[in-house]
């Protein structure tokens, strides 16, 4: 188990709903992943991600899908691509299973 965070520190995290709006491959990556381009609405924009998900989802099956992401983390450089924000799943092992709500909702949506 983890440490305990107080109700401070888990407000101080900025999770977003959003929407893949373009899935690329990223061969630079040490481990097989995929560039994304996530819309989070007119207030945050389009932020850019790396995800080492390609052993659960095709490129096609996540364009349009609806996902939970940090978007309030600094800017992270992964090979030669600089990440945006962190996509939220369950991980089991190396596999992740997103985190996406259960029916379509406006991006942006604040998750507490």
């Amino acid at each position: 188990m983890s440490d305990t965070i107080s109700w401070a520190q888990f407000c101080n995290i900025d999770m977003r709903t959003g929407t893949v709006v373009d899935v690329l491959d990223f061969p630079e990556a040490r481990n097989p992943s995929y560039k994304l381009h996530i819309d989070f609405g007119d207030d945050i924009g389009i932020k850019k991600t790396s995800a080492q998900i390609t052993d659960k989802y095709e490129k096609d099956e996540l364009l349009g899908m609806q996902v939970v992401a940090v978007v309030n983390f600094p800017v992270k450089q992964i090979a030669n691509f600089m990440s945006e924000c962190l996509i939220l799943g369950a991980v089991e092992g190396n596999s992740v299973v997103l985190i996406k709500p259960q029916m379509k909702v406006p991006n942006g949506l604040k998750i507490s």
